[in-house]
Formats: structure tokens, sequence, C-alpha cells
């Protein structure tokens, strides 16, 4: 066959017989690609170990004693070196099967001298069988039995042996794909194995090579031997150098299994040596090869020439067995054919050092060139000595890579882009590679140079000789390397295994063990070691092995046997470790054994640190191998190693100690002084373990004192529970088990049936004894995402702290806060959590509790943990780097998902808490409101200037300004009286009308209120506990005392005190409420003024007095102004600042009374769904709520804004932020308010606010009382001109948001996309939070300083068009900076996606009517896909009742198609296509299209194709296809 590639970019595949038989790999990453092929085609056998030494080679020796002198002279100089060759010229007359009797007459006892150093031998053997004699005329007995079975290649005729002419002059050739031929073969192996003793066989000239064209006969004429069409192949004849394509063997004509001639041989070679060699592994090396070849054999890249050309072309040949499936490779190092140079030779031997398959090799009639023949004191023998003893010290390494080959399909040597394949500038090097991930190889290449141009990815590197870091980082350098050099680079986040080296392997393996670790960004390492008998077959499938995964994390290194099924005979041992990149030296190191717990320190003399090189040497550690152990060295900053033990204010000495901690300053900012001893918690008592699970008590350490908070006692004893939910989901919860305490009421969606099959599961979870801690372990890389084995565990009834290592330095979450950056600062930092009437400000806690948080972890890895806990609580963050949670009440239970991807991690978190609400569509459109609208009038004239403007517009609120007195359900009849007739017209015109409840319903009046009075009745409202009173806990918020004037003269706190009237909150929880609050909506709605939407707000619940009226809270004061208070805005006034009592008393619906003090950060939660179910009973439409209070699972009813912002330009970056958050907790349907809330907003903020909020989920003006008006027609034309044109994009790009939401809705994913959720593998976008995305294929990057006209964004490494230009932009993987005027906003679309759109309208009622329309951007490989998902928009269900269309898109080959996946669709809401936009459709002249429709009937398009944009337009509109029904559209020039 043959291959054309071409610039299209395009690959033309030519065959001459056979079929098409087409396998395609997805990946998606390139070494995901080989592993999935060698699934496919056999995974690599693991070679022996000591065939990873050097190996020497040479044709023609001439005689056995000048073999002996070349292994003599490389002895003598020391070169570490395994095994020695021999090739033809020991056979009599180049005849299998024998030997030359008088030139090699003592090669049977050569195996036995090469032994006898601990060195090998191996042979070659060629599959041309020679016909002739042997010497003294006498049989040639393997010929002769060979023709008695038959045993050869027939001519065409079947029966006549094919006749060629090789080595020995005239031969036959054996068919290995006959049976008979398989059993001659390998008797005569086993016949020759008894007479020359040898280690290993080489097998060459296999494919099938012939020097006679064919045959001695040559070859007839005919279709097989000259086919119609011939390849480009050598000659261009078949039969050149082979035999006649018409020759005959058991699998075919030689024409169809002629490339498959050396994979037969390979296979008979097998069964040969499994006879001879049984048990043992040994090696087989061959040079012709075909897919699968890799399980039995090794391959070198054939018979090269001595030139520089030959050097370079030896490293993309190995990258390409790589890939291949044959990962044991290498080239003839210095070259076969012709006389090596020494500049030549010793380059080479360098690089050679590093080949997996490393063999000095050479040619008949050329001068030797083993290292040695160049003389002892040559650089050549100094440069090679000093190379193979480093890859004899790293054996170790690469025997685990062989492992990793064989049980996973890794690549051993690979290709830079493997590891950084998201950089493009690595998709090009092919002068360097990798040894697995770790090891850089950079060698010198070309003549008389000491320089080469390298380039260093994207991650820390190590110098291997010097041990030092390097600074450059993604960038090309010249570097210097001399003549005896090689450039070497050790990648940080390492841990190679190594081995003290020696002469030969045999002598190594009984040598010393140690590692090197190359500490990462974060201090962090990881890495394996597989180790066997070197030799044995089968020791991974019996199990006959160790296995060790190494890890480094905050100065700890953990060798973890995680099968030790082998025990070496060597007695070997651990004894040096050497740590790269570490600051400063410590003051001491302990080794734990794991299985005994028996610490050691290391002397002093054994620990060595270089501080200018930042190396750490440790020796003489004596770890046995086969055992686990812990290596500790305390960090460069041990104080960051602290636990605060007094975490409120004023901690002193005395304080300190009375808790039973220690008191230590330290010179570092804000690292606590008073901190746990290391033993401080509770020890493990009792476990018990299942497939399901780990139960585990546990008892406080009573050698050290109670942390001393008056009413809260300690916890004595503690119950552990550890639950396998699922593969990715675990839980685990600890309480008291002698005391039933508070737990959060709500439902999790948890499995009923554990996942029990460990094998299944990507985690294992272990717990230490003292102090007590649980740890989860990331089984696929070793990582530990969880590890709470560190002091400082408390449980006491209003205190739990517990602290838990990090992964990484990467944790975001936590909420809800304002954040000034979507990653978390780790240095000190600590966050309130506690539902609040607070505005967005630092440190403040604002309105809803969210104690979730996703971890990233360094190898690109993310998990999700909740801690389901619903009292107040903080977190603190430290750069240990650690996490200590503190509550005060209820107890630990902790969920965990474990992604892998930080997309699963919202996927599997919010199939834990609930699927988020779908809104109707109508709520994707833009939303006006404010506090303060005068009258109705303001209301109407702001709808018809917003008309008249053009603006896009489709909901209008009303604030409370709408209702009596601030009354729920009852309307102002002075100023709004016309409200309803004007929401009526509203409607009519396609708007709609979202109106605002507060929980707080007045108690005050003096007319009939049915809100009160009837809720009065059913007993609704939150009252004081039984025991002490009967009374409603009274509060105060917006509603007024009736018949009174407010003078807004006055202060605040006086107004509340005068004229607000006392309010009674609803206690959600109860089932009666529920009913109770429906019936006032839907009352509202029948007899009031219509709505499609509420607005819940105020409900945290919040109150303008402090606990109660009096502000006197009855019962225990401590549930006010608990032991410990959380970093809370105003703490100093207790829980109860701005909200309830804490003693108030709720009832669940079980009837089981729970302390507000419990529940407080449910009550918005308690709200909402009662609200969400109302609305639905009222409308009959699917509508939406909009929530201020949330907890999780809230998103499951109702969406959510972000609170009373400023007008402030910190407010709008950090809106960001404060979506993206949401979007992990599982509430896409977000955003702030537009422009601002509190203070007049100013022209130019508010306008780059207009057009970041059109791509809010949520999107809505909104300010506050007081305030200038900030709707888009209230400033000017250029004002209002910019807004539309934003808006308009949004609505022309809301198929696709309701597309996401839908998805959101169904599987779990963002809507509001960080950008490292699509390219998690690129570590610049873990810190990316002033752009977004929406889902995986529109990049927004807007402006948020003032007065900037430019903004620099990252454009990750992908294909992206301007959305306003519909062109490449041609950059990847960079910060640009993009011009921004003041009318403009930057939108990417990703290459690859499809996103569905519709002409924009002034609302969706009509937009909804436009054809639909495809936004395809095509990919590098003129691919995209998308979907689209369509109902009637405001249904009820219509997802979970199937009542909707969902069709998937794709284009390739200039195709696109639509695949109907669902039609529920009803008729009113059928849509047609409308306009195609193809962009990247590139620069030849599109001249044609067609539309096929489900029936096959093709209609013609009119393209139009702009080859300077290259934007290719076809509009379908006229040909009313509809979007249900499958159809393709086709193009081409």
């Amino acid at each position: 066959m043959e291959v054309t590639l071409q610039p299209a970019p395009a690959v033309t595949y030519r065959t001459i017989g056979g079929v098409l038989d087409f396998y395609i790999l997805f990946g998606d990453t390139p070494e995901q690609v080989v592993q999935e092929f060698l699934e496919l085609i056999g995974r690599p056998v693991i070679p022996a170990y000591w065939s990873l030494g050097f190996q020497l080679s040479r044709w023609d020796y001439g005689s056995l004693s000048e073999v002996k002198a070349t292994v003599e002279r490389n002895r003598a100089v020391q070169i570490p070196y395994d095994i020695q060759y021999t090739d033809i010229d020991y056979m009599e007359d180049k005849k299998d099967f024998t030997y030359d009797k008088v030139k090699f007459a003592d090669l049977p006892q050569f195996y036995d001298y090469l032994h006898e150093k601990g060195q090998r031998y191996i042979l070659i053997l060629d599959p041309a069988v020679a016909t002739s004699k042997r010497v003294g005329n006498t049989p040639y007995e393997s010929y002769d039995r060979g023709t008695a079975k038959n045993a050869w290649v027939f001519e065409a005729d079947g029966k006549t042996p094919l006749l060629g002419e090789v080595w020995p002059g005239e031969t036959v050739f054996p068919d290995y794909t006959s049976q008979a031929c398989i059993d001659w073969w390998v008797d005569e192996y086993e016949r020759f194995s008894r007479e020359i003793k040898h280690d290993a066989l080489w097998i060459d000239m296999n494919e099938v090579a012939n020097f006679k064209k064919g045959s001695v006969k040559g070859c007839a004429d005919n279709n097989l031997n000259y086919p119609p069409y011939t390849p480009s192949i050598l000659d261009e004849v078949m039969y050149s150098k082979t035999l006649c394509m018409d020759a005959k063997q058991a699998w075919g004509n030689h024409y169809d299994v002629h490339s498959l001639y050396g994979y037969s041989m390979v296979l008979a070679t097998e069964k040969a040596l499994q006879r001879v060699f049984g048990g043992n592994r040994t090696l087989m090396l061959t040079r012709s090869s075909f897919p699968g070849v890799g399980k039995y054999s090794g391959h070198w890249l054939g018979d090269n020439a001595a030139n520089w050309n030959d050097i370079k072309w030896a490293i993309p040949g190995m990258l390409e067995f790589s890939l291949f499936g044959v990962p044991y490779i290498g080239a003839d190092i210095c070259g076969f054919f012709d006389d090596s140079s020494e500049e030549l030779c010793r380059r080479w031997m360098q690089v050679g050092a590093f080949y997996p398959f490393s063999r000095n090799h050479n040619a008949q009639g050329y001068r030797p060139q083993d290292p040695a023949f160049y003389g002892p004191d040559s650089t050549l023998v100094k440069t090679s000595k000093h190379y193979l003893t480093i890859r004899y010290t790293l054996l170790p390494y690469l025997y685990t890579l062989f492992y990793r080959a064989h049980t996973a399909g890794e690549t051993v040597v690979r290709p830079v882009m493997h590891e950084f394949y998201w950089d493009s500038a690595t998709w090009t090097v092919d002068r360097q590679f990798l040894w697995g991930k770790s090891l850089l190889i950079t060698p010198v290449l070309d003549p008389g140079t000491d320089t080469v141009k390298a380039y260093i990815p994207d991650a820390v590197w190590y110098d291997y000789e010097t041990m030092e870091k390097i600074v450059p980082r993604k960038q090309v350098v010249n570097m210097y390397i001399p003549g005896d050099k090689l450039g070497l680079h050790i990648r940080g986040g390492a841990i190679l295994p190594t081995q003290q080296p020696a002469v030969t392997t045999t002598h190594s393996r009984t040598n010393p063990m140690g590692l090197i670790v190359a500490l990462d960004d974060n201090s962090q390492a990881m890495g394996e070691l597989f180790w066997d008998d070197g030799d044995t077959r089968e020791t991974v499938e019996k199990k006959n092995y160790i296995h060790y995964q190494f890890t480094v994390v905050n100065g700890l290194l953990a060798l973890q046997a995680i099968h030790a099924g082998y025990m070496d005979p060597n007695n070997l041992k651990f004894e040096d470790v050497t740590i790269l990149g570490v600051l400063v030296a410590p003051s001491n190191v302990s080794v734990r054994h794991t299985a005994t717990g028996a610490i050691t320190y290391l002397p002093a003399d054994s620990i060595q640190h270089d501080n200018n090189k930042k190396v750490l040497m440790l020796r003489g550690l004596s770890m046995t191998l086969g055992e686990s152990y812990t290596v500790q060295w305390n960090q460069a900053n041990p104080d960051f190693q602290r636990f605060d033990c007094h975490p409120e204010e004023g901690a002193d000495q005395a304080k300190c100690q009375a808790r039973g901690c220690i008191w230590k300053p330290s010179s570092f900012e804000k690292v606590p002084w008073c901190y746990y001893p290391d033993d401080y918690g509770y020890k493990v008592t009792s476990i018990s373990e299942t497939d399901s699970g780990i139960t585990l008590e546990v008892q406080r350490n009573a050698k050290h004192r109670s942390t001393n908070r008056p009413g809260s006692p300690d916890i004595n004893t503690l119950k552990v529970q550890v639950f396998y939910h699922t593969a990715d989901l675990l839980q685990f919860k600890i309480w008291d088990p002698s005391t039933e305490r508070y737990e959060v009421p709500i439902t999790l969606n948890v499995p009923t049936t554990p996942e029990t099959d460990e094998s299944k599961r990507k985690y294992k979870v272990q717990y230490v004894n003292n102090p007590f801690g649980i740890q989860v372990i990331r089984k696929s890389t070793g990582t530990k995402i969880w590890d709470s084995s560190v002091p400082g565990f408390t449980f006491s009834d209003m205190f739990i702290q517990v602290t838990t290592r990090l992964s990484s330095e990467y944790v975001y979450g936590f909420g809800e806060t304002e954040h000034p950056t979507y990653r978390h600062n780790l240095h000190y930092h600590t966050w309130g959590m506690f539902s609040k009437d607070q505005p967005p400000g630092y440190k403040m806690n604002c309105y809803g509790v969210h104690p979730f948080h996703m971890g990233l972890e360094n190898t690109a890895d993310a998990h999700g943990v909740l801690l389901f806990n619903s009292n107040a609580m903080d977190v603190t963050f430290q750069p240990t780097p650690s996490l200590t949670y503190r509550t005060l009440g209820g107890i630990l239970d902790f969920y965990m998902v474990l992604g892998p991807t930080p997309e699963m991690v919202v996927q599997e978190y919010t199939a834990l808490i609930g699927r988020p609400v779908l809104p109707a569509y109508w709520s994707l459109g833009f939303q006006l409101c404010r506090y303060g609208y005068v009258n109705d009038t303001e209301i109407k004239d702001l709808y018809t200037d917003m008309k008249d403007a053009g603006i896009p517009y489709d909901v209008q609120y009303g604030d409370i300004d709408y209702m009596e007195r601030q009354l729920n359900f009852l309307l102002d009849k002075e100023n709004f009286k016309g409200l309803p007739a004007l929401v009526d017209s509203m409607r009519a015109e396609g708007m709609r009308f979202i109106f605002i409840l507060d929980p707080a319903i007045s108690g005050n009046e003096t007319q009939p209120y049915p809100a009160w009075t009837d809720g009065l009745k059913q007993d609704v409202f939150i009252k004081w506990p039984q025991n002490i009173s009967n009374d409603i806990v009274w509060g105060k918020v917006w509603p007024d005392i009736p018949n009174v004037t407010v003078d807004n003269s006055l202060d605040w706190d006086t107004q509340v005190r005068l004229y607000r009237a006392y309010a009674a909150f609803p206690d959600f929880f109860r089932t009666s409420t529920a009913e109770w609050w429906k019936k006032e909506i839907v009352d509202f709605y029948n007899n009031v003024m219509k709505f499609d939407g509420i607005w819940i707000d105020m409900n945290e619940p919040a109150s303008f007095v402090h606990g109660t009226v009096g502000e006197n809270c009855l019962g225990n004061p401590l549930l006010e102004d608990p032991p410990y208070m959380p970093p809370l805005e105003s703490k100093h006034m207790g829980l109860n600042h701005k909200t309830l009592c804490m003693n108030s008393e709720q009832i669940l619906p079980s009837g089981k009374r729970v302390r507000h003090y419990d529940v407080h950060n449910l009550y918005g939660w308690s709200h909402t769904k009662p609200t969400f179910d109302a609305l639905h009973v009222a409308t009959k439409k699917r509508g939406i709520v909009v929530t201020r209070s949330t907890y999780p699972s809230s998103g499951q009813w109702a969406g959510h804004w972000l609170g009373d912002n400023f007008a402030s330009w910190d407010q709008l970056y950090k809106s960001i932020i404060g979506m993206m958050e949401f979007s992990l907790f599982g509430i896409p349907y977000t955003g702030a308010d537009i422009c601002g809330f509190f203070n007049p907003s100013e022209y130019e903020l508010c306008l780059r606010w207009m057009q970041l909020g059109a791509f809010y989920p949520y999107s809505r003006n909104h300010n506050g009382l007081n305030n200038p008006r900030q709707d888009p027609v209230a400033w000017d034309q250029f004002f209002a001109n910019a807004s539309r044109d934003a808006l308009n994009i949004r609505y022309t790009l809301l198929p696709y948001l309701y597309t996401l939401m839908f998805l959101a809705h169904t599987e779990g994913s963002t809507v509001v996309r960080p950008l490292l959720h699509e390219f998690v593998r690129d570590r610049i976008t873990w810190e990316v939070h002033r752009q977004f995305l929406w889902g995986p294929a529109l990049l927004i990057t807007p402006v948020m300083d003032k007065g900037a006209r430019e903004v620099k964004g990252y454009v990750p490494y992908d294909r992206w068009y301007d959305y306003h230009t519909a062109r490449d932009v041609g950059v990847r993987g960079q910060w640009v900076v993009m011009p921004t005027p003041l009318d403009h906003i930057n939108l990417h679309v990703r290459g690859g996606y499809i996103l569905p759109c519709q002409k924009p309208e002034r609302n969706t009622h009509i937009s909804r009517k436009n054809p639909l329309g495809l936004i395809v951007a095509l990919s590098d490989s003129n691919t995209a896909q998308g979907s689209f998902f369509w109902d009637d928009g405001d249904g009820i269900g219509t997802a979970e009742r199937k009542e909707y269309l969902h069709t998937s898109f794709s284009v390739q080959s200039n195709t696109l198609t639509n695949h109907v996946l669902h039609n529920g669709l009803k008729v009113p809401d059928q849509l047609r296509m409308g306009e195609l936009k193809i962009w990247g459709a590139g620069s030849v002249k599109i001249t044609q299209a067609t539309l096929t429709d489900e029936s096959g009937i093709s209609s013609p398009l009119t393209p139009h194709h702009n080859l300077v944009t290259q934007e290719l337009i076809i509009d379908v509109t006229s040909k009313n296809q509809v979007m249900h029904e499958s159809f393709t559209i086709s193009w081409r020039s």
C-alpha cells in the first residue's frame, strides 16, 4: 500500500488488495490514543531486565578470538555492558543452526565465558535456509528435515519450493504461516540451543529478503507480480529483493501476506523461545514488524549509516515505534554502514545511552566502533561510561516504564507533545524526547557544535547532572552542551527510582536502591516502581512482583508498597533519597515504618543540604524493599505546619496553655503562635471494614486538655462511618453515638446500593490512628485528596473542628461571600458562612451558605467536597496547604465526588444535591427592575421608551414599592392601582412580569389581612420553644404600621422603632405553611394581579431588629453568643444580629422540633420550594423563582442574583467570580444587579456592565432607592445603541443558552463556565477569573477597568473565531491585548462547535417564532458539533414528560447533519431552519450547496462565500426545512 499526505490537509490510502477495515481511536490525548491502540492490538511485553543494559555487536568480527578481544577491552575500561552479540559470521557458511568450527571453535563455551562476569549472549538467525551441503559434503540436516516436513514457501503451483539466494547462497524460505514449518522451526532451534547455549535471539532478513528478484527463475507475468497499480515502493517492482507475489503460503498468496512474513516468523520464534527457555522471559529482536509484534518482540531501526542524518532520524523512528506499540526500540549506535567519525560516535553513544534498546553495531568491512576501540583515556570512552552509568542508575525507572507499557499501554520513549500537547510548540519537537513523563533528553545531533536549540516545556525542570532547577520554561533556549555532555533534565513533580550502578545488571541488581525526587511548583512529586526477578515470564499476571507508589506532599515522602508479591533475594533497601528543590535545610528528618509505626530520626551526618543548588540528600535510610515507609522533613517553613489552637482574637500564652496547646512566637505573618501538639485529637479504638465501607470508633486523646470552651464540653467517644456510595462518590460521617444531635433535614440523592467492587472505585480510603484522620486517595494518581490526620480535631457540643491537608494550592468555592479571586488565597484567610442580609463586601458573610469546594490536584484532576452541615461555620486556609472547618453544631457529614474533570465534579455534585431547574425561555431575556418606582406610570413610560429604542427586553419587575406599606399580597391602590392593567397589556405584547415577596408578615394590621389572620389560624409562624413561651418570635422588616406617616428624615433605627410593624416569620418547614403560602399566592394571582415569576427576598431571614423586638432572646444565651464565634459581619453582636433569636423553634415535616440555631441557614432553602410549587399552581406555567438566600440543592427550584451590590468597578469583575462559584454550587441561573444596586452608577461603568450583563444567565438591571435611573434608556443615544447591540447578541444566542440550561437540568453541566473547566491541562486557566465561557464554546472577555479601551485576555489552546468578524483569530494558548472601544465587548467562538441561534427581536415571544440559525465554527480538522433543545419554553415538566425536541448537529467533510435525538415537540412550537453560517470555510470559493431532507430529496441552495473572512453563509429559510426532521446540508467548490 501507500499513503499520500497533502496540505488540504488530507491523507489518501491506496492498497492493492484485501478490504478496507479501519479502526478509529478517540483518545483524546496523544498518550490515550496509544493506550487505546495497544488495547486493540495487544500491549507490549516487558523485556528482561538485563536486556535494558548496553549491548555490543558487529557483523564480521572474523573470529571468536576477536569477539573476546572486544569484550575484554570494554571490560577493561569498565564500560557498563550487559550483552555481546554474534552476527552471521559465527555460522558455518552463513547457514542457520550451524557454527564455524574453525574460527568459532570455542563458541559452545562462549556463553559460560560471558556469564562468569554477569554478561549475556545473543545470536542471530535468518529465515532463509541453504539448499547446499555442509562442509565436507555432509548433509545439511536442518534443510533436509524442513524439506521432509514441507516447511517452505512454494512457487505458484503450490508444490515446488521457491528458490532464492541470500547469505548462504541458494536458499528456500520457511513458511511460518504453516504449522509444519512452525514445528520444524521450534525443533531446529531446540536442537541448536543444546549445542550453542545463549540467552536470546535476534531474527533478521525477515521482510522476507532475497538477493534475487522473486526467485532464481524470476517471476511470471500475472496480476500478482505485476498488478494494475503498483504503489510507490522500492524499485517500483513488487518482488524486488523479495519473493514472487504469486508464491504460495498457508495463509494465502504471498501477494496478500508478504507484509506479515516477519510477524509470522515472530509468532513461530516465540513458540521456539518458550520451548527452549521455558519460564524465562528471554528476548526477541526482529527487523520486520506489523501491528501486534510488540507483544513478543523488540525492534531496531535497521541498517542505518554512520552519518549525521541517521543519528537525527533515529529519534523520529523511535517515537513512531512508540506509537506502533513497540517500545523496545533503538537504532544501531554509531551507524551500521560506513566508518564513524569519533565525534559522531561520541555524540551517538551519548544519545544511544537513552535508547530503550541500546546497542552499538556496525557492518562488515568497516573499522570497529565499540567504545574501548577509541582508547581507554579517550573522551568517547569517558562520556560513554558517564551516560551509561546514568542509564544503569535509572534502569529501575526505565523498567517501570516498560511495566506501564505492558499493563496500561503507555509509551516509554515519549514525544514531548504527549505530555504537553496543549502547547503547540511541542508538536514539532523531534530532536528531543522523554523517558516516560519525567526525563527530557536533549542530544547534540549536528557536527562541530556545542550549542543546540532546545525547547523547555511548561514545567519545572532540573538539570540531572547539577541537580539545579533551571529558569527557562515554555521557551526555546540555546543549550550549551560541550563535547562530553548531553542535555538531561528531570521534570518537577517526578520521583524516579534508582539503583547504584555496576558494569552489568547482574551486579547492579544486588546494589542498594534510591530515589530522586524533583519537586514541582507546589513542592509535590509522585512516581512509582515496578520490581520483579527481572527474567521470569508472567510475573505481572501471577502477581509475583513489588509495586510502589511514591508521593511527596508537604515535606512527607510516602513509599507505599501497594503490592508486595515478590521477595528479592538480595535483601535490597532504599538507602539514598535525593530531593531537588528544597529551599532550606531541614532541622530533622524522620523515617516511619508503616507496618510497625516505628520512627527513627536520621543522624545529622546523613542529612546534607546544598543551599546553592537547593538539593537535600538523605543517606543511610535502610528502608527494606517491599515494605511501606514515610520519610518526613520539616518544610522550608515549619511554622506553616502549625494548626491554630486559638482562632479567637486575644490569644496569649496563658490562654493557649490552658487549652493544652503549645505557645511559640513566629516571625512569619499570620502564623498562629498558639498551636496544637502533634498528637492532639482522637485515636482509633475499634475498626470494622466491609466491601461497602468502614466503621470506626475513636476516643479523644486524654493526654491533652480540652480546648476549654465554657458550655461546650468535648465529646470523648465518636463514631465514624465511611460509605462507598458509587465509583466516584463517597461519604464519611462523624457523630456522637450516645446522644442524638441535629442533622441536616435534606434528602440527598444517595444510591440505595453501595459500590462494593473495589476495582470500580476511583478512590481508596484509609485511616491514621494517632492523631486519627481519614485519608482519601485517588487511585489513578496516588494523590491524597483528603488527609485529616493532622492535630486539632475537636468535637464538642458547640464547636467542631477538623483540618485536612489539601492536594494542591488550587481551591475554589465556599460561599456565599465576596471573593477577590476565583482561586482561594491560602495565606491564612478565614471565611465565615452564616446567612445574612449583608451586601457583598470583603470577608462579609452574605445571603446563602454553600460549604462546598472544588480542589484541583497537581495532576489536573479535580474533586469536590461538601460538608453537609447547616450551622454557623467558617473555613480557614493556610499555606501548609490545608483547610480547617469549624462549625457550631450538628455533626460532620462529608460527601466527596471524584470528578476527575472540573465539569464532572459539578455533574456529580448536582447528581447528589439535585439538578438545576430549567428556567422558562423568557426568563433568559433582559429584565428591568428598580426599588423606587414612584408609580405605575413610571413603569409604563419605561416600557414605552424601551420599545421605542428597540432594546430587547422581556421582563419587568415590581419591587416592594408596588405594595401597600410594603405588605405582601397587598397592592398600593393609590400609586399602583393601574399596575394590574399595565401588566395585562404588557403580557399581551409578549412581556412578562415578576413581583417580589418577602417572608415577613405584619401582625399589626387594623383591617382584615388574610395573610396574617389565616397564617395565625394555621399556626405557621415561628415561635419560642413551648417550655419557654407560646408566643411568636417577633421581628421587624419592611411592613409599616398602618395609619402612620413615615418621617424619612429620621435615622434608620428610629424609623424602625417608630414605624415598622411587628412581623412574624413563616416556618416554611411545616407542610401547613407551604399550603398557606400557596393559597396567598394563588389568591393574589387570581384576584389582584397576574404575574409570571416570583422574586423572594429577605429570606436569610432578615430582620431590622436583633433577635426579636426588644432584643431580649429567651432561653440559653450561649445560642445567641456561642463559645466560639466565626468571623461574621458584626460578630460582636452575636448570631442574632439582623435576624431571629437562635433559640426560636421550628418544626420539620416529621414533627421534630429544631432550634433556629441549627436551621437558620436553611430558611431561604425552605422558602424556595413552596414558592416554586405555588407559582406553578397559580400560573399553570413554569415561570421562574429567584431567591436571595440559598443552600445546597436550592438550584432545583430557583435562580439567584448576587445580592445588593454596589455601583463600583470592583463589583463588576467580582460578579464573574460570583457566577462561577454559583455554577459550582449547582445554581446556573445567576447574575448580578447590572450597573449596581447601591450608589449612583456612572456612565462608563454602567455601559460596561450592560455589556457584561448581556451575558449573565440572569440578566437584570436593578438599583436601589433614591438612586437615579440606570436603565438603558436613561442615559443617551450612544448608551442605548451600545446596550441594544450587546443584548441583540444575547438574544441571537438564546437558543444556545437555553440548550445549555437544558444540559444543566438533565446532566448537571455548567452554563457560565470557568476556562479551567474546558482547558484544565493548561495551568494558566486555573487562575483566570476576568473571563468566562458560555458552555464550552463562547468566550466572553469584558472590559472591567475604568477608562480602558483594550483588555488583556487569555486565548486558550484551540481555534477561536472573533464573533463580530467571523475570522479565525490565529492565536492560541496566549495572552492577547484586545482592542475594546466603549461600544464593544470581546466575544470568541471556539472552533469545533455549532451554536444554534435566532434573529433577535424586542422580546422572546417574537424571537421564538423566527427560523433557527446555526453558527458553525470549524475546527482545525474542519469538523464541528453541537446540540439544540427546544420546547414550548414555559410548560411545566416538559423535559421530564419528553415534550421537547433535542437534536445533535455535526459537520464533517463539508456536510452538516441534523440528527434528531428526540422529538416530542408540539406542532405550535415547531421551528424551521434559517441561515447557516460556516466560519473557517477556507479560501477556495464554495460555489454549490445542497439541502437533502429526511426522505432523501435534494434541493439546491445558494452559498455566499467571503474569501477574506472565510465565512460561508447559506440561507435555507425558503426551503421550509423543519428542525424536527433529520436533514443534511452540504457544500463544495
